[in-house]
């Protein structure tokens, strides 16, 4: 099979939880690409050349040929799209609710929990880095989580829809930032978290993660 010439442009310390949703994505698809690394501590994302490739100036970037697209659940989506089932891996459920449910909560887990995700920041996952316990508004933060996992997860399951979507990856990412810091979190939550990281999609970003110089 011939494949387009795709390129991922990610933090340079492979931090992003954004970047790493769509490394997971890419790797799950099987479709070869490269990636390219953009120091956001020297703001390199800001400069003129970045912005002439990413519309938004933030990671992750997806660059398919002379496409490039920014945000990341629009990647996933147009990845999706882009190398369908079954011929790839696919990234949502089949079941055209639980798909729509699966962007509901890629959704709610970008636009919400601001507190916990400042006072537990993703250093807590790839740099093992400890905060001070959290304020009355990351405490409530990460209640809402939690409650939203809980019925998200009511049967015990191992994924959100009784087979692995991108949205696993991404709901996993915040619960690991309680679990990880050693915040209290109910079992079978942080199990749901753990099982989710050992995917080897996720193991293969940790790998870099741990191979940056940060």
């Amino acid at each position: 099979m011939n494949y387009p010439e795709i390129t991922l442009w990610s933090d340079g310390c492979y931090y992003s939880p954004y970047a790493m949703s769509v490394f997971v994505a890419l790797t799950e698809k099987g479709v070869p690409f490269s990636t390219r690394q953009i120091d956001l501590r020297r703001e390199e994302h800001l400069s003129p050349a970045y912005g002439a490739v990413a519309l938004t100036r933030r990671v992750p970037a997806l660059g398919v040929d002379d496409f490039v697209l920014t945000e990341s659940s629009a990647i996933a989506e147009y990845l999706e799209e882009r190398f369908p089932a079954p011929d790839f891996k696919r990234l949502y459920p089949r079941d055209i609710e639980k798909r729509a449910k699966a962007r509901e909560i890629q959704a709610w887990l970008r636009s919400d929990f601001l507190p916990l995700r400042q006072e537990r920041p993703t250093d807590v996952l790839f740099a093992g880095k400890t905060f001070a316990p959290l304020s009355e508004a990351g405490k409530a933060s990460a209640e809402k989580l939690i409650a939203g996992a809980t019925r998200l997860l009511a049967a015990g399951q191992q994924n959100l829809f009784g087979e692995w979507s991108i949205a696993d990856t991404d709901l996993a990412v915040m619960i690991n930032r309680l679990v990880m810091h050693g915040d209290d979190v109910p079992q079978p939550i942080a199990d749901y978290a753990h099982f989710q990281w050992q995917r080897a999609s996720v193991q293969l970003w940790l790998t870099q993660s741990s191979r940056s110089a940060c």
